[in-house]
């Protein structure tokens, strides 16, 4: 049975590097072999240059996005919000026009209120002054007018 190796390619690198890549594979777990290949796999998809420690590219990228990012803000803010204060602003003065009528209406509210209160207690006093009156006309009428039989039955 022969053995058919995938692994053809080898790279050359000083023991320095060596050493740097065998710690960085046991701190994450990988054999070397493994971190190189997704190494190779990261900078391949990512686009990015090892040389650039920096990073001016993902720099630029952040910038970019953050450009966008405020350009659709502005944006926003000039389709909907300088409508809504506008219109907040429209609604203010018109809640301004209207509080001294409804204060008014709030104050005639209030004494039609009142006014029914002293309504009511006058109405109890004129209707208790009916009853003494009935009462009391009752029994300044002469005892003459009623026959003494028919105040026995009542």
């Amino acid at each position: 049975m022969v053995r058919i190796d995938e692994n053809k390619k080898s790279v050359r690198f000083p023991e320095a590097v060596d050493e740097r890549l065998t710690l960085l594979a046991r701190k994450l777990g990988r054999t070397k072999r493994e971190l190189f290949m997704q190494m190779v796999d990261y900078f391949y998809k990512s686009k990015k240059d090892p040389a650039d420690l920096n990073d001016e590219v993902l720099k630029k990228e952040l910038s970019n996005g953050i450009s966008r990012i405020l350009s659709f803000i502005r944006k926003q803010e000039g389709d909907m919000l300088v409508p809504m204060y506008s219109a907040m602003e429209e609604l203010m003065a018109i809640a301004k026009m209207q509080s001294p009528l409804l204060k008014s209406i709030g104050k005639g509210q209030s004494e039609a209120t009142i006014m029914g209160r002293e309504t009511i207690g006058y109405l109890k006093l004129v209707d208790g002054m009916e009853l003494q009156l009935k009462i009391g006309d009752f029994f300044m009428l002469p005892f003459s007018l009623f026959p003494i039989a028919s105040l026995r039955s009542a």
